[in-house]
C-alpha cells in the first residue's frame, strides 16, 4: 500500500510538472470577418518589432538586410523611446500612439490602487485582458474599419483592448523560431483576398534576450542581431515571390540597452523599506514610490532629497521634467506613484540578495543615448534614399494608419505632420 501511495504521489507530481511545460502554441482564427471591397484595395502594413535593438546596432554589427533595406527606403537617425524605456509601456505606444502616462501601461510590472489590483506581463490573466490598456491599437482600428488583421505576439495582442482583437493571432510564449514566425506571415498572406490581412504586427524577442543575459557589447548580441537581420531578409524576400502590389515594411524597436554596474548597486532607502508606510516597484532603472499616508508625501520627499546620493536623482511626481509625460497630470489612471527616484546611468536600485541582468534599460533616452531605438521604413509608400532626424516613438501611429488610409476618431499623442514627409506623395 505504501509503495501504492509514492507512485501515485510521483505519478501526480510528474503530472503536475508535464501540464506547466505544455503552452499552447495554436493560431487563434476570430471566425466570419472579411475585408470590404475598400479594404481588399487598400496597400499592406507588415509592422515588425525587435526587443531591445539598440539604434546603433545595424551599422555595429553589420546587419546586411536592415543595412540594404534602409538605405533603399527610410531610417532614422534613432527613435526616441516614451518614459520609461521599457518593453510593455513602449511596445503599447508604438501600437496606440499614447504615452505610458497616457494608456495605462506605466511598467511591465504595477498595482492599480483603483483596481487593487497588481498588473504582472508575466500573468497571462492580465495580458489578456483588455481592460488594463487605454487607447485603441492599430489591429482594433482596422477591424473597426473592415479591414483584416493579425498579430504575432506583439503586446497586448490577444487582449480584447480596444473592443476587438486581431483575426488571427496568437497568445504569447517564445517557441517559435524567427524563420518560423517569418512562414506564418507568408501564411496569412498567401489567404485569399478577402480573409488576407492588411496589417501585421510581428515582434521578436531575441535581441532584448540576448542584452539582457550578456550586455549589448557582446558576441551573443552580436548573433541575435543577425538572426533577426537574416529573418528580416528571408521574410522581405518571401513577400516579393507573392507579387503582392503595395506592401510596406516598418521595422522599429521599444529601447536600447546598456550595461549597467551590477557590482556596486544603489541600496533601497531604508526609510521605505517600512510596509506599513510605503510602497515601491522597483524597475531597477527607475525606483516608484507609492506614500500610503498623503500627508507625508512632502516630508518624505525632503527626507529622500537630504539623504540621496550623488548618483540618483528624487523627483516628485508632479515636478518631474514635462517632456517625460509621466508627472501626475499625465496619470490618467493614477498608477504611477508620487515619489520618483532616478538613477544615473549605469547606476541601478538593486534589492539585497537579488541578482541582476548584465544589460538594462528604462532610462531617459534624451540623457542616456544607449536607450534610442530603431526605425526603419521601406515599400510602396514610402520614399527612397531618405535620412530623418530623431522623433518620439508616438508618431509610428498615425503614420501606419495613414499608409493604411484609416480614420483615427479617437485623440492620440502623435501627430501625422512629423512623418509624414517620408510618404511619397499620392497620385
Amino acid at each position: 500500500m505504501k509503495k501504492l501511495l509514492v507512485f501515485l504521489q510521483l505519478f501526480l507530481s510528474l503530472t503536475v510538472f508535464a501540464q506547466k511545460e505544455i503552452i499552447d502554441t495554436a493560431q487563434i482564427i476570430v471566425p466570419n470577418r472579411f475585408n470590404s471591397a475598400e479594404a481588399m484595395q487598400k496597400p499592406y502594413v507588415i509592422m515588425i518589432s525587435t526587443d531591445g535593438f539598440r539604434s546603433d546596432y545595424t551599422k555595429k554589427y553589420n546587419a546586411d538586410n536592415l543595412l540594404k533595406l534602409s538605405n533603399q527606403g527610410v531610417q532614422a537617425k534613432a527613435m526616441l523611446p516614451s518614459y520609461p524605456s521599457i518593453t510593455f509601456p513602449n511596445h503599447w505606444t508604438l501600437i496606440t500612439g499614447l504615452y505610458p502616462s497616457h494608456h495605462g501601461l506605466i511598467d511591465n510590472f504595477f498595482y492599480d490602487y483603483k483596481r487593487k489590483e497588481p498588473y504582472a506581463m508575466s500573468n497571462r490573466k492580465n495580458a489578456e485582458d483588455g481592460s488594463w490598456y487605454g487607447g485603441i491599437p492599430l489591429w482594433s482600428l482596422a477591424e473597426k474599419q473592415n479591414m483584416v488583421s493579425a498579430s504575432l505576439q506583439w503586446v497586448g495582442s490577444a487582449s480584447d483592448a480596444g473592443g476587438i482583437r486581431p483575426t488571427y493571432y496568437y497568445p504569447y510564449h517564445e517557441k517559435f523560431s524567427p524563420s518560423e514566425k517569418v512562414n506564418k506571415v507568408i501564411n496569412w498572406l498567401k489567404l485569399p483576398e478577402e480573409k488576407r490581412p492588411h496589417f501585421i504586427s510581428l515582434y521578436f524577442p531575441e535581441v532584448d534576450g540576448a542584452g539582457h543575459h550578456y550586455g549589448p557589447e557582446t558576441k551573443e548580441t552580436e548573433s541575435a542581431v543577425h538572426l533577426i537581420d537574416n529573418a528580416i531578409g528571408e521574410l522581405v524576400q518571401k513577400v516579393n515571390d507573392l507579387g503582392l502590389k503595395n506592401v510596406n515594411f516598418i521595422f522599429v524597436s521599444d529601447h536600447g540597452m546598456i550595461k549597467v554596474d551590477g557590482n556596486d548597486p544603489l541600496e533601497i532607502p531604508s526609510v521605505l523599506l517600512d510596509k506599513n508606510r510605503f510602497d515601491y516597484y522597483n524597475s531597477y532603472t527607475l525606483l516608484r514610490i507609492y506614500v500610503k499616508n498623503p500627508n507625508e508625501i512632502k516630508a518624505v520627499y525632503k527626507e529622500l532629497k537630504a539623504n540621496k546620493a550623488d548618483n540618483y536623482e528624487v523627483y516628485l511626481d508632479k515636478k518631474l521634467p514635462k517632456y517625460l509625460h509621466f508627472a501626475t497630470k499625465d496619470d490618467k489612471y493614477g498608477r504611477i506613484g508620487q515619489i520618483i527616484l532616478i538613477p544615473k546611468a549605469p547606476k541601478i536600485f538593486l534589492e539585497k540578495g537579488k541578482r541582476i541582468s548584465v544589460g538594462k534599460h528604462g532610462y531617459d533616452p534624451r540623457i542616456v543615448p544607449e536607450m534610442k531605438a530603431t526605425f526603419f521604413a521601406w515599400g510602396s509608400a514610402f520614399k527612397n534614399d531618405l535620412v530623418i532626424d530623431e522623433f518620439e516613438n508616438i508618431n509610428v501611429y498615425p503614420l501606419a494608419a495613414e499608409v493604411l488610409g484609416l480614420k483615427i476618431d479617437e485623440k492620440i499623442d502623435g501627430k501625422l505632420k512629423v512623418l509624414k514627409p517620408i510618404l511619397k506623395s499620392k497620385k
